[in-house]
């Protein structure tokens, strides 16, 4: 049996809730999950500018407005996340605005350390990380693909630098300098690589 339900589904965050939860929180000086650490919700405050920023620019490349246009079956993004991701928040507004853009996907989000049983069946090299992007089928909820946690790219530098032994505030403004230079290129060609990959191969 799936771990994934109709019940988990129908009881998930659509993005805007989850930014909203998010704003609640943070006005109560609080995040997501246990640890509420004062770090975690100053990582959550920064997370929060960058996803307002993202919602605003960059627009989607018309290859993948083409790519998405062409999804005729009915699906649901099912997407972990915690506000105190980096990741989350480098990522998820682009991600929305693919769903929004289409009329066949349905994005829903659950926080990571609410469902560890799910987290624990796409963990990334071993580790609960996030965001991971689960693709079902709609009406029969097959998995269809996953992806996450980052972009390729993203995550090679992420490995090389632990590899370093570079401190954790270092990996991690290195991570973001490197997002903010992509502008979030990777992650669209790599849904669209995703999404049309017989197309991609011709040409």
């Amino acid at each position: 049996m799936s771990l994934i339900t109709r019940d988990i589904i129908n009881s998930a965050y659509t993005y805007w809730q989850f930014r909203s939860y998010l704003d609640e929180l943070l006005e109560q000086g609080k995040t997501t999950g246990e640890n509420q650490s004062e770090a975690l919700v100053e990582y959550t405050r920064m997370n929060a500018h960058r996803m307002k920023r993202l919602e605003k620019k960059p627009e989607l490349q018309e290859e993948l407005k083409k790519a998405l246009d062409r999804i005729d079956q009915p699906q649901v993004w099912l997407c972990l996340v915690e506000g105190w991701c980096g990741d989350v928040a480098q990522n998820l507004p682009t991600i929305n605005k693919m769903a929004e853009h289409s009329e066949n996907i349905e994005l829903k989000l659950i926080l990571r350390d609410e469902y560890p049983e799910i987290m624990d069946r796409y963990l990334t090299n071993g580790a609960r990380s996030i965001p991971k992007l689960i693709a079902l089928d709609r009406d029969t909820l097959e998995e269809l693909w996953v992806w996450g946690a980052r972009p390729a790219d993203a995550q090679k530098l992420l490995l090389k630098l632990k590899e370093e032994g570079v401190e954790y505030s270092e990996i991690a403004e290195q991570i973001h300098r490197w997002y903010a230079k992509d502008k979030t290129r990777s992650l669209q060609q790599e849904f669209r690589e995703i999404l049309e990959p017989e197309r991609i191969n011709q040409t």
